[in-house]
């Protein structure tokens, strides 16, 4: 694709960002659909300054990413709302000078979840009390789900338990319940924690469904350890596939090419892993 005097600009702002997949999905996707846009990654420390930034530059649209997905509401001119109920936004719409946000991370877990069971009715374990926990409990609530926390941390997981209207448990207790979906929402799987399991092996088979956030590594130890139970597995490729083909289609209007996203990103993830 040649960049021209027409190109429209795209990104995702977060700190750090380097290291982002976002820019390797959208603009394949951009070239797949024959769209003059291009996304890069903007490194920002000052979210004022950005959002004034743009709307001077004509940026139309840009992907929220830590630690400014909370900060950036205060920058808006309007809100989506359940991205208000959620508390954070990770999409922004920019026309005629004006800052729309949105939440696009509960359609995308939602949409990865539906693929493999009903989400209404459905009984729910949400491990985890961080800003994911919580962007994919008012999803699940939305979509008629029943939730039950657990958490590390008692303060945090009773707070948003309380948000969101449902029980909470401690993390060490999680190994005693049952629900048709167990989802990690926390760090444990990932990094220095890679070899962790936040729910023990033995306990998984008291779920039908095991999705994991976690995206690298691709398979964590507790999808091994679900797939070993006979659970059927989701990784956390699928959520972040899903809710970047949702911004798209906010930006775009157009229909995600979601199996070109879907392949770039295991590209860039076999470069990053590799």
């Amino acid at each position: 694709m040649e960049i021209n005097g027409a190109t429209e600009l795209y990104g995702i702002m977060g700190n750090p960002v380097a290291h982002s997949l976002s820019p390797a999905m959208h603009n394949a996707a951009f070239v797949a659909l024959g769209l003059n846009k291009v996304y890069l990654p903007f490194a920002v420390q000052d979210v004022g300054q950005a959002m004034t930034g743009l709307r001077t530059l004509g940026v139309k649209g840009v992907s929220v990413t830590i630690p400014h997905k909370q900060t950036v509401m205060e920058y808006l001119d309007s809100i989506d709302p359940v991205a208000e109920k959620i508390g954070a936004v990770n999409t922004l719409v920019i026309a005629n000078n004006a800052i729309h946000g949105a939440n696009t991370d509960w359609l995308g877990a939602n949409r990865a979840l539906s693929e493999k069971i009903s989400l209404k009715g459905a009984s729910v374990l949400l491990l985890g009390a961080g800003g994911s926990a919580r962007a994919i409990g008012f999803g699940l609530l939305e979509a008629g789900a029943s939730l039950t926390i657990a958490s590390r941390t008692p303060e945090k997981g009773q707070s948003l338990a309380k948000l969101l209207g449902c029980p909470w448990l401690p993390l060490a207790e999680a190994d005693s319940a049952k629900a048709d979906i167990l989802i990690n929402a926390t760090s444990m799987g990932m990094g220095s924690q890679q070899n962790l399991l936040p729910i023990a092996s033995q306990a998984l088979t008291n779920f039908q469904v095991v999705m994991d956030i976690v995206y690298a590594p691709l398979l964590t130890r507790l999808l091994q350890a679900a797939e070993q139970a006979g659970c059927q597995t989701i990784n956390g490729l699928a959520m972040l596939l899903y809710q970047g083909a949702a911004q798209f289609e906010l930006w775009t209007g157009q229909q995600a090419p979601v199996e070109v996203m879907r392949q770039s990103l295991l590209t860039s993830l076999g470069a990053v892993q590799g």
